[in-house]
């Protein structure tokens, strides 16, 4: 199955810092360019670290107003959160101020690898590196989001084509295909009970798809068939295995 890729929608015009960029310089880019956070880049362009919004904030809500002693007894754990947090509350670059290591992608990764490295690392955006670390582009939740706007008669031939015609080996009038809102509707009857679980599978697949309607059915049913005696064929095979 084909998935629109991350370079498809990332902007390669990147707002970026270098590991000596005052702090001051860091907050200024953020405020002209209207963005909630950068990358921080090594002298070969390689991403070294982050910066968000949050991070300035910490600093200022970090820096010492007046003297507090220290516990005398701390586990280690939140030794290095102190110590994290005396950094960035002291910070006058931005490869003190910088989250490490960088959370990012490639270009050639999924949206969906993307939206879920997102929902991983609770990130609001991605510097997206090529092979060698370097920084090629940024992608944001917003710029993955583009995928949802993909016009419904698109997504029904997709569905068609990679779905009927590619996998199932069907003529595309088979099966009907109904798209509204990003929702897909199947309806008709297939072959084998086994193909229908392909069918739904590869649909909720598809770049742009929200939810899949299943109005399917079958004419004969090969689920008390062990899979040496099943008629395989195609494609096919592989997703049923898998499913």
């Amino acid at each position: 199955m084909r998935h629109s890729k991350i370079g498809s929608v990332m902007a390669g015009d990147v707002v970026s810092a270098g590991y000596g960029t005052p702090f001051k310089d860091v907050a200024r880019l953020l405020s002209e360019h209207r963005i909630s956070g950068l990358p921080v880049i090594d002298i070969d362009d390689k991403v070294i670290g982050v910066i968000s919004e949050t991070d300035l904030l910490v600093r200022e809500a970090e820096a010492p107003a007046s003297y507090r002693p220290q516990p005398r007894f701390r586990l280690s754990w939140a030794r290095s959160s102190a110590r994290k947090s005396r950094t960035k509350a002291t910070a006058r670059t931005a490869g003190q101020l910088m989250s490490t290591p960088p959370v990012c992608v490639h270009a050639e990764n999924t949206i969906a690898e993307g939206a879920r490295r997102m929902a991983e690392h609770k990130v609001e955006r991605l510097p997206v590196i090529d092979d060698e670390d370097r920084l090629v582009g940024i992608v944001t939740r917003r710029d993955l989001l583009q995928v949802f706007l993909r016009p419904d008669d698109e997504i029904r031939r997709e569905v068609i084509a990679q779905v009927l015609v590619h996998t199932l080996w069907l003529a595309p009038q088979t099966i009907e295909v109904d798209v509204e809102n990003g929702v897909v509707t199947l309806a008709g009857a297939l072959e084998r009970r086994s193909e229908v679980p392909v069918a739904l599978h590869m649909t909720r697949e598809i770049d742009g798809v929200v939810a899949v309607l299943d109005r399917l059915t079958y004419r004969v049913d090969d689920s008390h068939l062990r899979p040496t005696e099943q008629a395989l064929r195609g494609v096919a095979d592989d997703w049923l295995r898998k499913l």
